[in-house]
């Protein structure tokens, strides 16, 4: 099921008056760069507003990152025309990845930020952004905070704009991917205090790959050691009933020995509801 047309009426000239004063006030301006809508449209706004000699866009690819969303990104980049540096980089340590601690999050986008600094450091780039914007306020996201400790900047959300403008703006700008489903790193599909594994990662990729050529559009497949807890939107759920027989072999052929519905349906953030609990 794809997001539902934004209206236009939602998005105020103000906004994007303030957004292109801040896009320009930063210039030469360094983009972390995803391929998800909010990155893309930043960079997309960066480009127009600054100019071709004041972006640069560094996409940093890891396990954490599936392919089906690096050959996303590297297309959207291409449609764009965005001047695009890819850089292989872990994120976590060895440590880290066996911890993996509630604050996981923190960490990546510490490293995550030395990987960005270097780079601006290398094209004597004034500042470095991302495409937080104030939507995500409504989930837990350490990795913000962490990011403006550093010094990152944070442009949709200095200038007010929320996940739905986001949308809008890339649909009236004729930008493929407005209505692209929000995504997250792989890492999230595992529940903290469980180590990351590359085989873990390879059967939440593999599990989801199925799930998108079944054309559904929102997913997510949870990590539950034996068990797959697959998460879609309330729509589509019909479809996964209408499919299980199909789903159960390859999943189970993929290595998941049980493989679940989540009734309450897809949400992002799902692993962080134990929190609450675990820190209690």
């Amino acid at each position: 099921m794809k997001p539902e047309k934004p209206d236009a009426n939602n998005v105020t000239g103000k906004k994007l008056l303030v957004l292109k004063e801040i896009l320009q006030k930063n210039a030469p301006i360094l983009i972390a760069y995803s391929g998800g809508v909010d990155s893309s449209l930043l960079a997309a706004l960066a480009l127009e507003y600054a100019g071709t000699d004041a972006v640069m866009c560094v996409l940093i690819d890891g396990p954490a990152f599936s392919r089906k969303a690096f050959n996303e990104a590297v297309r959207i980049a291409e449609e764009l025309s965005l001047p695009l540096e890819i850089v292989r980089e872990e994120l976590l340590s060895g440590d880290e990845m066996k911890t993996n601690s509630f604050d996981r999050c923190r960490i990546c986008k510490r490293s995550f930020y030395s990987v960005l600094s270097a780079k601006a450091r290398q094209y004597n780039y004034n500042s470095i952004a991302d495409g937080a914007n104030t939507s995500d306020f409504a989930e837990f996201r350490p990795g913000i905070d962490e990011m403006s400790k550093y010094g990152v900047i944070h442009p949709f959300i200095m200038a007010g704009i929320t996940k739905q403008d986001i949308r809008t703006i890339s649909q009236d700008k004729g930008f493929t991917f407005w209505n692209k489903p929000s995504s997250a790193c792989l890492y999230s599909r595992i529940p903290y205090g469980e180590e990351i594994t590359k085989e873990k990662l390879r059967m939440v990729e593999e599990g989801e790959e199925i799930l998108a050529d079944m054309g559904i559009l929102q997913y997510r497949v949870r990590h539950h050691g034996f068990v797959a807890r697959i998460e879609v939107l309330p729509s589509d759920m019909e479809l996964i009933f209408s499919q299980k027989k199909m789903i159960l072999q390859k999943f189970q052929k993929i290595g998941f020995l049980y493989i679940t519905l989540d009734l309450q349906g897809y949400r992002p953030g799902s692993m962080d509801e134990i929190l609450p609990f675990q820190q209690g």
